[in-house]
């Protein structure tokens, strides 16, 4: 790569953005909603079991769709990308998925 040519960005890479840099940051405190807490409770478990690593909730975050990421919250985000890694490992199956979101 020459000096002059900058990698393309990650559309969830927003450090440095211009657009972003000046919104305020909202620093109040939030609580978490049950919604949250499940999530949470779901990422300790599968960790603790071995199932999913924060690597691959990293990469499975940072791989969702621009449309998808900008209107999903934090832990929607984190649910997408236990559900992608929990499908790509064959620990669900997306019938299995269905199945359960249907009932």
């Amino acid at each position: 790569m020459l000096p002059e040519e900058a990698p393309a960005r990650a559309h969830h890479d927003m450090g440095g953005v211009s657009r972003f840099a000046c919104e305020p940051v909202d620093k109040s405190h939030r609580e978490m909603t049950a919604f949250d807490r499940q999530v949470d409770a779901l990422r300790q478990v599968l960790g603790a079991t071995g199932l999913f690593s924060t690597d691959e909730m990293r990469r499975g975050i940072e791989g969702l769709p621009p449309d998808v990421y900008d209107r999903s919250s934090y832990y929607q985000r984190w649910l997408f990308s236990m559900v992608t890694v929990m499908l790509e490992k064959g620990v669900i199956t997306e019938a299995e998925l269905r199945s359960e979101l249907a009932a």
